[in-house]
């Protein structure tokens, strides 16, 4: 008698706390709002998307126009790519703030014009073998361009992740966004508070994934039913499957974001037992380096993965 007592007592302790951690943490409650003139999330369909990460990292040079056309070319749901201003005010895609690791080039993007971030060997340090091989060495393999994304792949989901903060990218990438045509089908995302909520403000239609600061709350408040009271300033929460001891991607957080309207994907998923355990969770999307993979586990799992 006295054990129930006790655990009913650690419970109604544990909501209590759970109530004020989101008080403290947000301030106040609040739901996702979708962009203007959008109806139910997109991103929610009942199945489970493909999306390559940079293109699908472990397979092509990543960020490139060569990992863009290959993911496309296995049917995924969507492209994963990082943004960063140039010098002159081109709109480039890189992982790294430098081309040091990934290219024959060293230097910060932001710190060189378009044109000789063009010039870079993005294939240059690919290896699918632990660098036995580097087929992509000196065939001509550019980092890619923004614009050439967007012209590229008119109908194909894209999730753009802000990589530079500063100095900022908002306005042009907002502006580029707009004359593609493209921000009805555009997931913006950033680890950069700063650099989300700019924009946010600038770019209201378009949908955004949230920072680790926003996404906090409503991971801890999932393990006790109380997601609700957390505010959801984006659609999309796109996390890790475990983080600092916690596991986040639960069957608890899935329903609760699908409950707040918001579309869950998880990252980095490249193992297919992993796979096949979060499809059977009901997660919207899994960002892989291995698109090849996923395709394969999707089409046995859940009898194909046409695009919607």
């Amino acid at each position: 008698m006295h054990s129930r007592v006790t655990a009913r007592r650690n419970r109604r302790t544990l909501a209590a706390g759970a109530a004020m951690l989101a008080l403290i943490l947000t301030g106040c409650a609040g739901t996702a709002q979708l962009p203007s003139g959008a109806g139910s999330n997109p991103l929610i369909t009942g199945r489970t998307w493909n999306v390559a990460h940079q293109g699908g990292e472990l397979v092509r040079p990543s960020n490139t126009m060569l990992a863009y056309r290959h993911a496309a070319d296995l049917g995924v749901d969507m492209l994963e790519m990082d943004l960063h201003g140039t010098r002159d005010g081109g709109l480039v895609l890189s992982h790294d703030a430098t081309l040091d690791r990934l290219t024959d080039t060293r230097g910060a993007i932001a710190d060189l014009t378009l044109k000789e971030v063009l010039a870079a060997d993005a294939g240059y340090a690919f290896t699918p073998d632990g660098g036995v091989t580097f087929p992509y060495r000196a065939q001509g393999v550019p980092p890619a361009q923004l614009g050439e994304v967007l012209a590229a792949f008119p109908d194909t989901w894209l999730t753009i992740e802000i990589k530079q903060a500063q100095p900022s990218i908002a306005a042009p990438f907002c502006e580029a966004l707009r004359a593609a045509g493209a921000a009805d089908r555009v997931v913006v995302a950033s680890f950069s508070d700063a650099a989300l909520a700019e924009f946010r403000t600038l770019c209201p239609e378009v949908m955004t994934s949230m920072t680790e600061r926003e996404l906090r709350p409503l991971v801890l408040l999932s393990k006790v039913g109380l997601s609700g009271l957390a505010g959801a300033p984006g659609q999309v929460a796109q996390v890790p499957v475990r983080a600092g001891g916690i596991e986040v991607v639960t069957p608890g957080f899935v329903r609760a974001m699908h409950a707040r309207g918001v579309a869950v994907q998880v990252w980095t998923v490249n193992d297919p037992a992993e796979m096949r355990r979060l499809i059977g969770m009901g997660v919207d999307g899994l960002i892989t380096d291995r698109p090849d993979l996923l395709r394969d586990v999707l089409r046995d799992v859940l009898g194909g993965a046409a695009t919607p």
